[in-house]
């Protein structure tokens, strides 16, 4: 995972959402353990066998909470707070579609969030859009030049979703110029992983 200081953007260790094994070409041995992050997960989710992630159960008091959050937003719809929230309860308990729609709504509001484009890119993969999610981190980077987790989580799109080797290469050598020890989930070095795509691509 990037390295950086607590600030906007900044992502704890144990942030980690969505692992999935993937290999970066023929010849990596192994594989590698990938995941795109979030900028608010409070825990790791499990990955099923496949690869997949696997929400939490809803519990009552999550449905709970997310039925306040639906009154409050009825109530006062421009509340930018109430949507993130929403938005982060959906992301955690799977509701991927509704999670965007609150994501959106909340950018509605505010446009300027780079952690929020973060996690819309993030739910918009799992939706099955790589592309829109491209271009979600791409709202946060333009927002935010230094925010690592956005440039990570775009790369592994790129590489992974939409087979753009050069561009998740370009992605991740921009990355290092911002933080030259970033890491990757499995604890490769992105500095490890862009080497790597040069190889292959030779």
């Amino acid at each position: 995972m990037p390295n950086q200081k607590p600030s906007k953007g900044y992502i704890k260790t144990e942030n980690l959402i969505l692992a999935i094994f993937i290999s970066l070409a023929v010849g990596f041995v192994g594989g590698v353990v990938f995941g795109v992050y979030r900028t608010t997960a409070k825990a790791p989710l499990p990955a099923s066998p496949g690869g997949q992630s696997q929400p939490p159960e809803m519990s009552a008091a999550i449905q709970t909470e997310i039925d306040q959050l639906i009154k409050q937003t009825g109530q006062n719809p421009d509340d930018v707070s109430a949507w993130r929230q929403l938005g982060d309860l959906y992301f955690d308990t799977g509701e991927v579609k509704n999670a965007i729609q609150a994501y959106q709504r909340s950018l509605a509001i505010d446009p300027q969030n780079a952690d929020v484009w973060t996690d819309l890119g993030v739910m918009l993969r799992r939706n099955d859009q790589p592309q829109k999610a491209v271009e979600a981190f791409d709202k946060a980077i333009a927002i935010d030049s230094r925010h690592e987790i956005s440039r990570f989580n775009k790369g592994i799109v790129l590489l992974h979703d939409l087979k753009k080797q050069r561009e998740a290469l370009e992605a991740w050598e921009e990355l290092l110029k911002i933080n030259p020890n970033a890491k990757a989930p499995g604890g490769q070095t992105v500095k490890a992983l862009v080497a790597q795509i040069r190889k292959q691509l030779k």
